[in-house]
Protein backbone atom coordinates (compact mmCIF):
# COMPACT_ATOMS: atom_id res chain seq x y z
CA UNK A 1 0.00 0.00 0.00
CA UNK A 2 3.23 2.13 1.36
CA UNK A 3 4.77 1.24 -2.38
CA UNK A 4 2.04 2.34 -4.23
CA UNK A 5 1.04 5.31 -2.69
CA UNK A 6 4.77 6.57 -2.70
CA UNK A 7 4.91 5.76 -6.69
CA UNK A 8 1.46 7.64 -7.19
CA UNK A 9 3.01 10.62 -5.61
CA UNK A 10 6.21 10.26 -7.98
CA UNK A 11 4.24 10.26 -10.86
CA UNK A 12 1.81 12.81 -10.17
CA UNK A 13 5.24 14.80 -9.32
CA UNK A 14 6.46 14.06 -12.61
CA UNK A 15 2.92 14.92 -14.70
CA UNK A 16 3.39 18.31 -12.67
CA UNK A 17 6.93 19.26 -13.75
CA UNK A 18 6.09 17.97 -17.25
CA UNK A 19 3.06 20.67 -17.24
CA UNK A 20 4.82 23.24 -15.70
CA UNK A 21 7.71 22.86 -18.26
CA UNK A 22 5.04 22.64 -21.24
CA UNK A 23 3.68 26.24 -19.91
CA UNK A 24 7.29 27.78 -19.71
CA UNK A 25 7.88 26.64 -22.60
CA UNK A 26 5.20 27.87 -24.55
CA UNK A 27 5.30 30.97 -22.49
CA UNK A 28 8.95 31.36 -24.48
CA UNK A 29 7.49 30.48 -27.71
CA UNK A 30 4.90 32.83 -27.35
CA UNK A 31 7.40 35.40 -26.36
CA UNK A 32 9.88 34.47 -29.38
CA UNK A 33 6.70 34.95 -31.84
CA UNK A 34 5.22 38.32 -30.45
CA UNK A 35 8.72 39.54 -30.41
CA UNK A 36 9.20 38.75 -34.01
CA UNK A 37 5.85 39.91 -35.24
CA UNK A 38 6.35 43.17 -33.14
CA UNK A 39 10.05 43.48 -35.07
CA UNK A 40 8.34 42.67 -38.94
CA UNK A 41 5.29 45.10 -38.11
CA UNK A 42 7.80 48.41 -36.70
CA UNK A 43 9.85 47.44 -39.88
CA UNK A 44 6.73 47.80 -42.19
CA UNK A 45 5.54 51.52 -40.27
CA UNK A 46 8.95 52.90 -39.80
CA UNK A 47 10.55 51.69 -43.15
CA UNK A 48 13.55 50.15 -41.18
CA UNK A 49 14.47 48.44 -43.52
CA UNK A 50 14.84 50.86 -46.32
CA UNK A 51 15.25 54.45 -44.48
CA UNK A 52 14.45 57.49 -46.26
CA UNK A 53 15.03 61.46 -45.50
CA UNK A 54 11.60 62.77 -44.38
CA UNK A 55 10.22 65.51 -46.56
CA UNK A 56 10.40 68.08 -42.54
CA UNK A 57 13.21 67.50 -40.78
CA UNK A 58 12.91 67.83 -36.40
CA UNK A 59 15.03 68.56 -34.56
CA UNK A 60 18.13 70.28 -36.77
CA UNK A 61 21.45 70.43 -34.69
CA UNK A 62 23.41 73.41 -36.15
CA UNK A 63 26.65 72.56 -38.04
CA UNK A 64 25.15 69.27 -39.88
CA UNK A 65 24.56 69.29 -43.44
CA UNK A 66 20.53 69.18 -43.51
CA UNK A 67 20.81 68.81 -47.71
CA UNK A 68 18.70 71.44 -47.88
CA UNK A 69 19.44 74.37 -50.24
CA UNK A 70 19.31 77.64 -47.96
CA UNK A 71 17.04 80.20 -50.51
CA UNK A 72 17.76 83.89 -51.01
CA UNK A 73 18.83 85.43 -47.76
CA UNK A 74 15.99 88.45 -46.68
CA UNK A 75 17.20 91.63 -45.40
CA UNK A 76 16.21 94.49 -42.93
CA UNK A 77 16.19 96.62 -45.82
CA UNK A 78 14.20 94.37 -48.06
CA UNK A 79 11.25 94.01 -45.69
CA UNK A 80 11.34 97.75 -44.03
CA UNK A 81 10.30 98.21 -47.85
CA UNK A 82 7.63 95.29 -48.39
CA UNK A 83 5.10 96.15 -46.78
CA UNK A 84 2.84 100.40 -45.78
CA UNK A 85 5.16 102.19 -42.94
CA UNK A 86 1.92 102.02 -40.65
CA UNK A 87 0.60 98.30 -41.54
CA UNK A 88 4.22 97.08 -40.04
CA UNK A 89 3.83 99.77 -37.32
CA UNK A 90 0.52 98.33 -36.08
CA UNK A 91 2.16 94.78 -36.52
CA UNK A 92 5.26 96.08 -34.12
CA UNK A 93 2.89 96.72 -31.50
CA UNK A 94 0.97 93.49 -31.44
CA UNK A 95 4.75 92.37 -31.19
CA UNK A 96 6.08 94.45 -28.86
CA UNK A 97 3.65 92.95 -26.43
CA UNK A 98 6.56 90.49 -25.49
CA UNK A 99 8.63 93.23 -24.26
CA UNK A 100 6.63 95.58 -22.33
CA UNK A 101 7.39 93.41 -19.09
CA UNK A 102 10.72 94.87 -19.23
CA UNK A 103 10.18 97.88 -21.36
CA UNK A 104 8.10 100.81 -21.97
CA UNK A 105 8.45 103.07 -24.84
CA UNK A 106 5.93 105.78 -24.63
CA UNK A 107 8.27 109.82 -23.82
CA UNK A 108 8.76 109.91 -20.22
CA UNK A 109 8.03 106.14 -19.66
CA UNK A 110 9.84 104.61 -16.56
CA UNK A 111 12.62 101.98 -16.42
CA UNK A 112 12.29 98.88 -15.69
CA UNK A 113 13.72 95.42 -16.13
CA UNK A 114 15.24 97.41 -18.96
CA UNK A 115 15.30 101.11 -20.24
CA UNK A 116 12.75 103.09 -21.48
CA UNK A 117 12.75 103.02 -25.47
CA UNK A 118 11.48 106.49 -26.45
CA UNK A 119 13.90 108.05 -29.61
CA UNK A 120 15.81 104.78 -29.13
CA UNK A 121 16.25 104.41 -32.94
CA UNK A 122 19.44 106.22 -33.70
CA UNK A 123 20.61 106.81 -30.08
CA UNK A 124 23.70 105.58 -28.80
CA UNK A 125 23.55 101.79 -27.98
CA UNK A 126 23.93 101.51 -23.64
CA UNK A 127 23.00 105.59 -23.65
CA UNK A 128 19.55 105.88 -21.96
CA UNK A 129 20.25 108.39 -19.20
CA UNK A 130 19.91 106.90 -15.81
CA UNK A 131 19.64 103.07 -16.63
CA UNK A 132 22.15 101.10 -14.60
CA UNK A 133 23.48 99.14 -18.01
CA UNK A 134 26.06 95.99 -17.90
CA UNK A 135 29.80 97.03 -18.48
CA UNK A 136 29.27 95.01 -22.14
CA UNK A 137 26.17 97.26 -23.21
CA UNK A 138 27.54 99.68 -21.56
CA UNK A 139 31.16 99.60 -23.69
CA UNK A 140 29.73 98.17 -26.41
CA UNK A 141 29.57 101.87 -28.73
CA UNK A 142 27.70 102.45 -31.87
CA UNK A 143 24.34 103.88 -32.25
CA UNK A 144 20.59 102.16 -32.64
CA UNK A 145 20.33 101.60 -36.63
CA UNK A 146 18.27 99.13 -38.64
CA UNK A 147 20.76 96.20 -38.72
CA UNK A 148 22.22 96.94 -35.14
CA UNK A 149 19.19 96.66 -34.06
CA UNK A 150 17.91 93.98 -35.77
CA UNK A 151 20.93 91.98 -34.75
CA UNK A 152 20.45 93.01 -31.43
CA UNK A 153 16.58 91.92 -31.48
CA UNK A 154 17.07 88.76 -33.15
CA UNK A 155 19.65 87.41 -30.27
CA UNK A 156 20.46 89.92 -27.45
CA UNK A 157 23.50 87.40 -26.09
CA UNK A 158 24.50 86.46 -29.56
CA UNK A 159 25.03 90.32 -30.28
CA UNK A 160 26.40 92.12 -27.23
CA UNK A 161 28.42 88.89 -25.16
CA UNK A 162 27.74 90.10 -21.25
CA UNK A 163 24.23 91.47 -21.50
CA UNK A 164 22.21 91.10 -18.66
CA UNK A 165 18.97 91.08 -20.88
CA UNK A 166 17.77 87.38 -21.06
CA UNK A 167 15.14 87.89 -23.51
CA UNK A 168 15.72 84.71 -26.22
CA UNK A 169 15.19 86.90 -29.38
CA UNK A 170 12.69 87.00 -32.36
CA UNK A 171 13.39 84.31 -34.95
CA UNK A 172 11.32 86.13 -37.43
CA UNK A 173 12.91 89.07 -39.41
CA UNK A 174 9.35 90.24 -40.48
CA UNK A 175 8.66 90.92 -36.67
CA UNK A 176 12.45 92.52 -35.77
CA UNK A 177 11.36 94.66 -38.79
CA UNK A 178 7.55 95.50 -37.22
CA UNK A 179 8.79 95.87 -33.84
CA UNK A 180 11.79 98.56 -34.99
CA UNK A 181 9.33 100.41 -37.18
CA UNK A 182 7.37 100.65 -33.91
CA UNK A 183 9.78 102.05 -31.58
CA UNK A 184 11.12 104.75 -34.46
CA UNK A 185 7.23 105.84 -34.03
CA UNK A 186 8.16 106.79 -31.26
CA UNK A 187 10.59 110.17 -30.92
CA UNK A 188 13.33 108.73 -33.20
CA UNK A 189 11.57 109.20 -37.06
CA UNK A 190 15.11 107.16 -38.74
CA UNK A 191 15.04 107.13 -42.12
CA UNK A 192 13.80 103.71 -43.89
CA UNK A 193 16.75 102.47 -45.80
CA UNK A 194 16.47 102.79 -49.55
CA UNK A 195 16.41 98.54 -50.30
CA UNK A 196 18.20 98.10 -54.21
CA UNK A 197 17.17 94.74 -55.69
CA UNK A 198 20.03 92.54 -56.32
CA UNK A 199 18.85 90.54 -59.15
CA UNK A 200 18.56 93.78 -60.94
CA UNK A 201 22.23 94.82 -60.22
CA UNK A 202 23.00 90.81 -61.53
CA UNK A 203 20.97 91.57 -64.52
CA UNK A 204 22.39 95.13 -65.46
CA UNK A 205 25.72 93.52 -65.34
CA UNK A 206 24.84 90.54 -67.21
CA UNK A 207 23.76 92.99 -69.84
CA UNK A 208 27.32 94.87 -69.72
CA UNK A 209 29.17 91.22 -70.26
CA UNK A 210 26.80 90.76 -73.10
CA UNK A 211 27.80 93.97 -74.20
CA UNK A 212 31.31 93.49 -73.50
CA UNK A 213 31.10 90.26 -75.74
CA UNK A 214 29.43 91.18 -78.56
CA UNK A 215 31.52 94.53 -79.21
CA UNK A 216 34.70 91.69 -78.85
CA UNK A 217 32.94 89.61 -81.63
CA UNK A 218 32.24 92.05 -83.82
CA UNK A 219 36.01 93.49 -83.55
CA UNK A 220 36.97 90.33 -84.52
CA UNK A 221 34.88 89.69 -87.41
CA UNK A 222 35.70 92.63 -88.89
CA UNK A 223 39.81 92.15 -88.54
CA UNK A 224 38.88 88.73 -90.00
CA UNK A 225 37.13 90.47 -93.23
CA UNK A 226 40.60 92.79 -93.54
CA UNK A 227 42.68 89.74 -93.80
CA UNK A 228 40.37 88.08 -96.03
CA UNK A 229 40.50 91.33 -98.51
CA UNK A 230 43.86 91.89 -97.95
CA UNK A 231 44.54 87.87 -99.53
CA UNK A 232 41.84 88.81 -102.49
CA UNK A 233 44.50 91.93 -103.26
CA UNK A 234 47.89 89.56 -102.89
CA UNK A 235 46.23 87.14 -105.13
CA UNK A 236 44.90 89.69 -107.61
CA UNK A 237 48.42 91.11 -107.74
Amino acid sequence: MTQETTNDATHGAEEGSSDMFNTTAGWVLFAAGLGLGLSIVAGKVFHGDSPQRPDTLGYVIEGVDTGVVAGPVVTIDQVLNGMPQNEQIAAGERVFAKCQACHTVEQGGAAGVGPNLYGIMGAPVGGVSGYSYSPAMAGFGGNWGWEEMNQWLASPRRYVDGTKMSFAGLSSIEDRAAVAMYMNSFGSNLPIPEYVEVAAEESDADVEVEENEAVEAGAAEAEAQQEAAAELEEAGA
